[in-house]
């Protein structure tokens, strides 16, 4: 096959394929008609119609040009094709000013402002045949009939003011999406199809294989069928999120995960690739849907803090319906309430720790007293008892004494903490302690946030404790977040993990005293939760978790 020859071949293969192009962007565009009515936001809707019909006759004139015969014929179709083009342009406009929430769609001014505009430039492209200034048209036949356009000055003026307006929707949309938080890399990926079409219009200048018609109806036509078939959920979570500067997590009807802004993946361990997926297999936010309103706590950094989780329905397109999980950030209002809260729990503590503690050693006293009294004359030794008995229990009132005072003195909340050396502060209360008969084990290492002579007391209570029940050792464990004491004492046979703190439950033996409720009253004042391991079986053990623990180096520092 000669060179002429083969250039016609090729060039009536591309036009054949241009025509089937154009003919199926169409009819897609008109089949998309069917599933844009039902986008829930009516100007949401209308634009994205308006869209697409244009769109869609746009091509549709484009396809016609390939194939009618005959200069005027041709001719014809193509003016047809430019007044629908010119028509997506503020469909264009309607569309991205309703979806970003703005009213310039229904400002008359503009409304005026735009249809003076359109129908303008309407009737100089439909003049054309008589000026000539938008395009002159010739009928060639190499190899194949087509029609062969020149473009006018206003032409190319049309067309700059055609892409700046279709900018101004761009940059509506990608504010949008900034402000979104959502990945948005694939609709911004769509949105950014409708400037290619230009490229394609400057390479077909040069490029002999590509007809020279406006290739803006590919572009257009993609970025609303992408939107609508492939990532409407996506492009809708983006819609409704906007506006919302919190966390957010959309669901379907099934609680399934269809989406989230990047807020929520900073905030919800376990979130980040979980599209797709049931709910329940991100086990925080499990937790929420149980009720409307619900707090959960998430480590954000080196805190805990507090987010209210609020549920609300949406329509989700053609899916149906989904709901949307909010995460607001309440942790300033959540630890006041929550320091309210154990505030009470504490002066309820101190009251049963007096009613306790303090009429059980006044009995003794007042029991001892009267046998006193009873034998003086009788019995004499046994009076010396009763009141040297007395005696040693008014000695021991002075220490419960001293010790509700420190426990009124150390439950207000710490408000300054620094690193505290681990090993040495745990020695240091080993120290103070009457340990004879405990082996103590230290494992961990580094230092913990906490205020120090409080941190101190309370190893103190817990090696107090762990002698009074005839443990042989103590092992004290610092592991990430927790603080583990564990020693192999007498087991409380009854004691439950939710009671095991309380006055009337934490006293294996008598001696016990006010050593746990002590223990716990520190733990709570640092923001740390101490627990009882009821499953664990060589002993007792006790885990204090939402300590945060750094290097060593940071103690020097």
């Amino acid at each position: 096959m000669s060179g002429p020859d083969c250039c016609t071949t090729v060039t009536a293969l591309s036009n054949l394929v241009y025509i089937f192009a154009f003919a199926f962007t169409s009819l897609a565009c008109f089949a998309g008609l069917f599933r844009a009515r039902r986008i829930s936001d009516r100007d949401t809707r209308v634009g994205m119609m308006g869209l697409l019909a244009g769109s869609g006759a746009w091509a549709g004139a484009h396809t016609a040009v390939l194939l009618l015969p005959g200069f005027q014929l041709k001719n014809g179709a193509y003016l047809v094709g430019l007044v629908f083009g010119f028509s997506t342009v503020w469909a264009w406009l309607y569309f991205t000013s309703a979806y970003t929430g703005r009213s310039y769609h229904h400002e008359s001014t503009f409304r005026r402002a735009g249809l003076a505009t359109y129908l303008i430039v309407v009737a100089i492209k439909l003049t054309n045949p008589f000026h000539h200034g938008y395009y002159t048209a010739e009928l060639v036949d190499d190899g194949f009939t087509h029609l062969v356009i020149q473009q006018g000055i206003v032409h190319w003026t049309v067309t700059g003011l055609s892409y700046a307006l279709a900018s101004i929707g761009l940059f509506m949309l990608f504010e949008q999406f900034a402000e979104s938080e959502h990945d948005t890399r694939i609709v911004a990926a769509l949105a950014s199809l409708t400037a290619v079409p230009v490229v394609l219009d400057i390479a077909a200048y040069s490029i002999p294989e590509l007809v020279n018609i406006i290739h803006a109806p590919f572009g257009v036509a993609a970025f609303a069928i992408g939107t609508l078939f492939l990532y409407q959920e996506r492009f809708l979570a983006v819609h409704f999120s906007a506006d919302i500067d919190d966390a957010v997590v959309f669901l379907d009807d099934d609680d399934r995960i269809r989406d989230f802004n990047d807020a929520a993946v900073r905030i919800v361990p376990g979130l980040d690739g979980r599209r797709g997926d049931p709910i329940d297999r991100v086990a925080p936010l499990a937790d929420a849907l149980g009720a409307e309103r619900t707090v959960l706590d998430f480590r954000v950094g080196n805190e805990t803090r507090h987010f209210l989780v609020t549920k609300s329905d949406f329509s989700l397109g053609q899916t149906g319906y989904g709901r949307m999980l909010v995460l607001t950030d309440v942790t300033r209002i959540e630890r006041q309430r929550r320091e309210l809260k154990r505030h009470n729990e504490q002066l309820e503590d101190l009251a049963v720790g007096i009613r306790h503690e303090l009429r059980n050693t006044l009995q003794i006293v007042s029991g001892n007293v009267e046998a006193a009294q009873q034998y003086v004359h009788s019995d004499p030794d046994t009076a010396a008892s009763a009141l040297s008995t007395a005696s040693s229990t008014t000695d021991q009132m002075r220490d419960i004494i001293g010790d509700l005072s420190m426990l009124a003195e150390y439950s207000q909340t710490v408000e300054e903490i620094e690193p505290v050396a681990f090993r040495e502060t745990v020695e240091a209360a080993w120290d103070r302690a009457d340990t004879d008969g405990l082996q103590l084990a230290i494992e961990g290492d580094g230092a913990i946030e906490a205020d120090e002579s409080r941190f101190e007391e309370l190893l103190y209570r817990a090696f107090v404790f762990a002698g009074a029940v005839d443990g042989s050792s103590v092992t004290v464990t610092l592991d990430g977040g927790e603080l583990v004491f564990e020693t192999d004492g007498d087991r409380p046979a009854t004691t439950s993990a939710e009671t095991f703190f309380e006055f009337e439950e934490s006293v294996p033996t008598a001696e016990a005293g006010m050593a746990l409720p002590s223990f716990r009253t520190l733990a709570r004042a640092h923001g740390w939760t101490p627990t009882f391991d009821a499953k664990y079986e060589s002993g007792i053990r006790i885990v204090v978790e939402g300590v945060v623990a750094h290097s060593a180096e940071a103690v020097a520092s």
